[in-house]
């Protein structure tokens, strides 16, 4: 795949997601303008089918929709909301642990930079990302197993890890694609561009523009 296909990749995707349920994320950004509920809502998501995040993260919101309200809940209430989501114990610490610094720190606020988003307990680049971009509509290219994986599939990238695909997208990616990369690239790999068995076959980019990187066995 050359840099330059990039724009004709990513028609091609838009039209194919648009017969898959958005991602999560996506889905609740819609809900909620709120980049704490979002920073949150990340948080239990990782790990965790998407059709057992958003429940729990509905379940909980009811209880709290900002960092001094939930500061309030004890931890045994926030486990029995969010479960079962993956790691529920460890889950309701950390976002106790966050509502605790936003409080001290930041004003009951959620910061907008990325830098200070790391210094959050639990949160990753992943989780970051996806808050900067969601949650504020600021530039930022969330890289998850879904976006590593095609990437290098497709021969667009030729990376290690998603920190490392983070770093070489923000180099090559036309920025006006960062935003909703994730959104894209999540309901693609899920649905269509597998991680094991793609269905090469009824793919519209299999002859043109993917390299099948990697790609041992498909449908």
């Amino acid at each position: 795949m050359q840099d330059e296909d990039i724009h004709a990749v990513i028609r091609v995707v838009k039209q194919e997601v648009r017969q898959w349920p958005s991602a999560l994320l996506g889905v609740l950004a819609a809900e909620s303008s709120s980049p704490f509920q979002i920073l949150i809502t990340c948080i239990l998501s990782l790990r965790t089918k998407d059709d057992v995040t958003a429940p729990a993260a509905r379940r909980l919101f009811s209880l709290a929709a900002n960092p001094l309200e939930m500061r309030h809940l004890e931890r045994e209430v926030i486990e029995r909301a969010i479960h079962p989501v993956g790691f529920y114990r460890t889950k309701s610490n950390q976002i106790l642990d966050i509502c605790q610094r936003l409080i001290t720190v930041y004003h009951g606020n959620v910061p907008d930079s990325i830098e200070e988003l790391l210094t959050l307990n639990g949160v990753g680049r992943k989780t970051a990302n996806l808050v900067v971009t969601i949650g504020f509509g600021k530039p930022g290219i969330c890289v998850d197993v879904h976006v590593h994986r095609i990437c290098n599939r497709w021969g667009y990238i030729k990376t290690q890890d998603p920190d490392e695909s983070e770093s070489v997208l923000r180099k090559k990616l036309p920025r006006r694609y960062w935003i909703h990369f994730n959104d894209l690239l999540v309901p693609f790999g899920q649905n269509l561009c597998k991680p094991i068995s793609p269905h090469c076959s009824s793919c519209r980019l299999q002859n043109n523009y993917c390299a099948s990187v990697g790609v041992t066995s498909f449908r």
